[in-house]
C-alpha cells in the first residue's frame, strides 16, 4: 500500500511528534508500504522519509519546483515526481495514495487534509483518511469540526470521511 502522508517541514515542534512519526515510517517499511510524501527536507516530512528509508521502505516525494529552487529535497528518494506547483501536487499525491494519514502540521497540512477530504465527499476517491492526533494536537481542529456539524453546514457526519486516531496502533487496525 500507498501512504501518503501529509504533514509538518517544521523542525521547532514537539519532540515527541518526530518519535511518533519515526516509528510511522518504520513501520510502514518493514510492513511493505510505500511512504508518498511532500519531498521536503525538513521537520516531520524528513523524519517519516528518514524512517522509511533506513528501514527498506520505498519513498516517493512529490515535489514542488520551489522546494526544489531552495534546495530542501530530501534526500531520502527512491521516485522523484517533481510538479510545477501546490495544486498538481496535491492531485498527484491523491492519485499515488492509496491511504492518507495527517500527522501535526499547519496551513500546507490543513490545506491537503481538506482538499483530499472534500474529494471523497464529492466521491473523486473512496480512500481512508486517518488524522493522527498525536498528544491531542489536532483537538481545537476536532472541536472546530464538531461545531460546523452541529451548526449543519457539514452534510453527513464529518468522522465518517476523517477518521480520528490517537495511537499507531489505531492506524494499523484501521489499514489493516
Amino acid at each position: 500500500m500507498k501512504l501518503c502522508i501529509f504533514c509538518s517541514a517544521n523542525q521547532n515542534i514537539d519532540p515527541v511528534f518526530f518519535e511518533m512519526t519515526h516509528e510511522l515510517g518504520e513501520w510502514a517499511a518493514k510492513n511493505g508500504h510505500s511512504i508518498v510524501f511532500g519531498g521536503h527536507d525538513a521537520g516531520l516530512m524528513h523524519a517519516v522519509s528518514k524512517a522509511a528509508h533506513e528501514n527498506g521502505g520505498q519513498v516517493i516525494g512529490v515535489v514542488p519546483r520551489k522546494i526544489e529552487e531552495m534546495g530542501r529535497l530530501s534526500p531520502y528518494l527512491d521516485v522523484h515526481i517533481p510538479t510545477e506547483n501546490l495544486t498538481d501536487r496535491k492531485d498527484l499525491m491523491m492519485l499515488q495514495g492509496d491511504a492518507f494519514i495527517v500527522l501535526p502540521g499547519g496551513i500546507g497540512t490543513l490545506d491537503e487534509l481538506f482538499t483530499t477530504a472534500a474529494a471523497a465527499t464529492l466521491q473523486y476517491h473512496q480512500k481512508p483518511l486517518i488524522l493522527w492526533n498525536m498528544k491531542g494536537f489536532w483537538n481545537s481542529f476536532i472541536a472546530c469540526m464538531d461545531d460546523l456539524q452541529q451548526k449543519g453546514v457539514i452534510r453527513g457526519e464529518w468522522r465518517n470521511g476523517i477518521k480520528v486516531v490517537d495511537t499507531l496502533d489505531e492506524i494499523k487496525d484501521l489499514l489493516g
